[in-house]
């Protein structure tokens, strides 16, 4: 158990002693930040994030690729597990919010925003890597808008010039409210949506990641530099560490999903009108 709290946290958390001695390296904002690897200082600026996200959509498309590179009709084990991913988005994302005929055209944009989210989120606890792709506001961002512009072709689409007057003054309400509802409909409508969905992946991924290095710089220091009676204090920080690594994995699907809902939700509004 020691060495194995010692040899993961580690891995987990590039670990950096603090000036004071004590071994413990408290989680800041500047990890989010990490210095450039090449192209520094340019709109090309290369850093570990960015060769994470690489790596993880690299991996992705690897994966897919393996699993569907033969298709058979009595499908192999990789062709089951990447027909019943695929399965999943159409079935309980797009088809259940958008219907069937709806959703089968919407299940392309929706099954590369649930996978592209969960691949990116899942390097948060993958060793060597030990940091979420969606923890910076580019890729969560990025998606966000794409899931606006979704939402804003879909109505377009389906209502033509109508879809933004119907949004912005709704029907059948007497005109001098138009001068409340017009403001609060555009601030919710058509800024607050990209935004929420933006803040909510960010914070989450950003929690995460402070808090399995946190814990695992926290073991760390106990073991290695704490008087022996505080080095039992180890078990228990490693102990919450797993616990959280567990949680991470959980809230890696979970975020994964609530954004292709949500992208879902939105284009099943703006289809059927305000």
């Amino acid at each position: 158990m020691f060495v194995a709290g010692v040899a993961l946290g580690r891995i987990l958390v590039p670990f950096a002693a603090d000036g004071d001695g004590s071994g413990f390296h408290a989680p800041t904002i500047d990890d989010m930040f990490p210095p450039a690897i090449f192209f520094e200082g340019t709109i090309f600026e290369f850093n570990r994030i960015m060769m994470v996200r690489l790596i993880a959509v690299a991996a992705l498309c690897l994966l897919f690729y393996l699993g569907t590179r033969k298709l058979k009709l009595i499908p192999t084990r990789g062709q089951s597990v990447a027909e019943m991913s695929l399965g999943f988005v159409q079935k309980s994302i797009a088809e259940e919010v958008l219907g069937k005929e709806s959703g089968r055209r919407w299940t392309p944009l929706l099954t590369i925003i649930f996978f592209s989210v969960l691949a990116l989120n899942i390097t948060g606890i993958i060793p060597f890597l030990n940091i979420a792709g969606t923890s910076v506001v580019g890729f969560p961002l990025v998606l966000a808008l794409i899931s606006w512009i979704a939402f804003i072709y879909a109505g377009v689409k389906a209502h033509g010039g109508t879809f933004f007057k119907d949004a912005l003054f709704p029907p059948g309400v007497p005109w001098p409210l138009y001068f409340i509802l017009a403001p609060i409909e555009l601030i919710s409508t058509f800024i607050l949506r990209p935004a929420t969905l933006t803040i909510r992946l960010l914070a989450n991924m950003m929690a995460g990641h402070f808090l399995l290095v946190l814990c695992f710089s926290a073991t760390n220091a106990l073991f290695l530099y704490a008087s022996w009676a505080l080095k039992p204090l180890g078990l228990l920080t490693y102990g919450v560490s797993v616990a959280f690594i567990a949680l991470e994995i959980f809230i890696a699907l979970l975020q994964a999903y609530i954004f292709a809902l949500l992208t879902a939700v939105y284009i099943s509004l703006s289809e059927e009108g305000h």
